[in-house]
């Protein structure tokens, strides 16, 4: 008995020995992302694994609706190092809530109409630009029986972005009620999928048609009709004359109501002060702004930064 006591003394003294200092080595030996749901590809096939490649770290990523992910961020029901996310709104979150002091640009994008290429409509929406033969792509949206998708303007940036697109689309080429025509309600359940799913079922022919952001829909190798600057919310340049003017009310998953107005498609990156692992998170933030994060970015279609950091 007394030997065997030993011996099981000795196998507790070895497991805390070396067992339990590699599981902690192994928790902080990760780099943990929690991104904007359309940057799926360029994070997990392209950027984590570069990074984590580099730094001799595992790469544990997490995409969805920004705006949901960061207000799971700032009640603390879900734990990152990066945050990254399009447009300013759901990193305000996370200021507001004290977990980042600065976010910074590291890519941009633009509105675009991805369609299928198997579609009935493919043909129409190949040549959305050319209003000549009827075939403009606000016009062919409206056809009666198309399928369009879009996700959750109450929980994801792009879900706002595409009603502002076409709210501007009305405004640009003078066709009133346009919005109301393809859209149907702010929150259409008829149209609307979670964020990380909706490209995937358009590939998969479950719609003829998808708001998308030019970068998803480029990594994703989805067709899709290139819209003017007044209206994609690319260029900061048409913020005070367009992408300003238009503006709507949500209600949010808090209960409460709020007017959400347009901003330019720029992507902020930044560390959380409750990270696990902050040294990692300040490289990664590092490695997305450097020369080689910013050569992954282009090649899965994203522009270059955009104006200056936040909460500077």
């Amino acid at each position: 008995m007394r030997s065997r006591f030993r011996f099981n003394t000795l196998l507790i003294a070895l497991f805390t020995a070396t067992v339990l200092p590699a599981m902690h080595a192994s928790a902080d030996e990760a780099i943990r992302v929690t991104y904007a749901g359309s940057m799926g590809v360029v994070m997990d096939k392209f950027i984590g694994p570069s990074f984590a490649g580099r730094e001799h770290l595992s790469y544990q990523g997490q995409g969805q609706g920004a705006y949901g992910m960061a207000r799971l961020l700032a009640a603390q029901k879900i734990v990152a190092d990066v945050f990254v996310s399009v447009n300013p709104g759901p990193m305000d979150i996370l200021q507001q809530a004290g977990m980042v002091e600065q976010a910074v640009p590291v890519a941009s994008t633009r509105m675009v109409i991805a369609y299928n290429p198997k579609s009935s409509y493919a043909a129409a929406f190949k040549n959305g630009s050319d209003d000549s033969a009827g075939n403009a792509w606000w016009r062919v949206l409206q056809t009666p029986g198309l399928r369009f998708g879009r996700t959750d303007p109450a929980v994801d940036p792009q879900g706002q972005n595409i009603i502002f697109t076409l709210q501007l689309a009305e405004k640009y080429y003078q066709q009133p009620g346009l919005a109301k025509n393809v859209l149907g309600d702010i929150e259409n359940p008829q149209q609307v999928f979670m964020e990380g799913s909706l490209l995937t079922r358009l590939e998969a022919g479950q719609l003829d048609a998808a708001s998308g952001y030019e970068s998803a829909t480029i990594s994703a190798k989805l067709p899709y009709v290139a819209l003017p600057d007044q209206i994609n919310l690319s260029n900061p340049d048409y913020a005070k004359e367009w992408y300003e003017t238009v503006s709507f009310q949500i209600h949010g998953r808090d209960g409460k109501d709020s007017i959400v107005r347009a901003q330019a498609l720029v992507f902020y990156a930044a560390v959380l002060k409750n990270a696990p692992n902050p040294e990692a998170a300040r490289k990664f933030v590092s490695f997305l702004q450097s020369a080689e994060g910013q050569a992954l970015f282009k090649q899965n279609g994203y522009g270059q930064p955009k104006g200056d950091a936040l909460y500077h």
